[in-house]
């Protein structure tokens, strides 16, 4: 027994969400859409589960925060994947794929074929089990991947106003999972084995920033050790935390926060893989025609970097569902994916973008006392990432276009001294042209030339070309 679609995706996260919103614009059909979903819910923004879910006041709460609200597009609950004919399959795994016969069986022995299949599979957290750590089924240990969990957290919570809870782990959900539980009046302590907190992202001078701030509301860091053992009372609760450099630290609730598993278990043999995702095109496409891979799942080539990138956040989700689906339903019509990263967080009342690639010469700018501060990573002589806080709409739109256009930087002194003018004022330039191809000979432009520069050369090699051949019929009649 079993059902057939033309289209299926693969999870029910953010980007399956973004994608059927696609899909309907683009003149999907009632009864040719299926969306499979482990979760017993229609897909929702995640980063509200560490935000506004974990409020003690005006909780974010479905069917509030259903994608696809995060993008200012409609919210797409129950009702409208039902409107739209779309079938939602939830609260059902699958347990195995077969690429060559374009099907999936569910853990219930249902076989559900397809034409197109769209992997959204995203990712898992990783367990302390992975690292040699037991105790993540004691009821007060919480991770935060899905909807459960964050009840979980919630829950907790609630079962210890005003106690301690231990942060393991110094990323994304780590420092936002600190933020919710300090709002909520918990004592909390963060323990991460690197030298400063979001060590992928931050220096140590924007993190030692945010880590300020984190302890005049009262966070501890404990850095450079790691996890050992819980101490477990008789109804299986953690009483105590147990560190590697011998700390012992009192806890009520454990939060952990060690990063994340891409989910590809079942195509691996199948479909070709790379950097721990399954690898794609510029049009999201697998190694198989009828399979395409977004969000966190995906290994994407990255125009601006020239390498394949797989990332991990909600932007990349929402931007490479489109595309994937566009590419899906007008092929002729779509391009290759030119994704800029990005990466944002809202904390307390801070707010941080971050736009390109944190490597080669960093230049902070800004004042590291007050409320906005920034920097700018510069590599082979170009401006290839920038980090902003505390800026306005127009001020993350200017670095956001900076970082797009890879000025050339002769003088990190100069950047310097400029700071956030030098995104405002480059900003505002025009995009600079493709290069210009002039008889055959490519032009290779190192540097960005715009239109009317690229015009004038044109002209001149023209004219050279002109003279050239008119002086060497001339030179033949000599």
């Amino acid at each position: 027994m079993g059902r057939a679609f033309a289209y299926v995706i693969l999870g029910g996260g953010v980007a399956a969400g973004y994608a059927a919103l696609e899909f309907t614009k683009r003149g999907v059909s009632q009864g040719e859409l299926c969306i499979i979903s482990e979760e017993p819910v229609a897909p929702y923004e995640r980063p509200a589960l560490s935000k506004g879910f974990l409020l003690p006041e005006a909780r974010a709460r479905l069917p509030s925060f259903h994608t696809c609200v995060g993008d200012n597009e409609e919210r797409l609950t129950p009702k409208w994947y039902k409107e739209h004919g779309i079938e939602l399959v939830l609260g059902t795994r699958v347990k195995s794929a077969d690429v060559r016969r374009k099907t999936l069986l569910t853990a219930t022995g249902e076989t559900i074929s397809y034409k197109i299949l769209l992997v959204a599979t995203g990712a898992r957290a990783l367990k302390l089990e992975e690292f040699g750590v037991t105790g993540s089924d004691a009821e007060n240990v919480c991770y935060l991947r899905d909807l459960a969990d964050a009840n979980r957290i919630f829950d907790a919570m609630q079962s210890c106003p005003g106690g301690n809870a231990i942060v393991i782990g110094g990323g994304y959900i780590g420092m936002e999972c600190a933020a919710s539980l300090v709002i909520n009046k918990i004592n909390v302590t963060m323990v991460f084995p690197e030298a400063h907190c979001m060590a992928r992202l931050f220096t140590p001078k924007i993190a030692s920033y945010y880590e300020d701030y984190y302890k005049s509301k009262g966070v501890t860091f404990i850095k450079g050790t790691v996890l050992s053992s819980f101490d477990i009372d008789s109804d299986g609760k953690v009483t105590a935390v147990n560190l590697r450099d011998g700390s012992l630290l009192p806890a009520d609730m454990v939060v952990v926060g060690i990063g994340i598993r891409p989910n590809t278990g079942l195509f691996e043999g199948q479909l070709t893989l790379e950097k721990g995702g399954i690898k794609v095109n510029g049009k999201l496409q697998s190694s198989n025609s009828s399979i395409y891979a977004i969000g966190d799942v995906a290994a994407f080539p990255v125009k601006l970097f020239g390498e394949s990138r797989r990332l991990e956040h909600v932007d990349s989700a929402r931007r490479s569902a489109r595309h994937a689906v566009a590419a899906i339903m007008e092929p002729e019509k779509t391009g290759e994916f030119d994704y800029l990263p990005f990466f944002y967080s809202r904390v307390f009342t801070m707010s941080w973008q971050f736009y390109g690639d944190n490597v080669g010469e960093v230049v902070h700018y800004g004042d590291f006392s007050g409320n906005t501060i920034g920097a700018y990573w510069v590599s082979k002589g170009y401006l290839v990432g920038s980090f902003l806080e505390g800026g306005t709409k127009e001020e993350y739109e200017a670095i956001a276009k900076t970082t797009r256009l890879k000025p050339a930087i002769e003088d990190l002194g100069e950047l310097e001294r400029q700071g956030l003018g030098f995104a405002l004022t480059v900003s505002q330039k025009p995009l600079p042209s493709p290069p210009v191809e002039v008889n055959g000979f490519g032009l290779v432009l190192e540097r960005p030339i715009y239109a009317l520069h690229a015009t004038a050369g044109v002209i001149v090699a023209a004219s050279i070309a002109a003279f050239a051949y008119w002086y060497g019929r001339r030179r033949r009649r000599w």
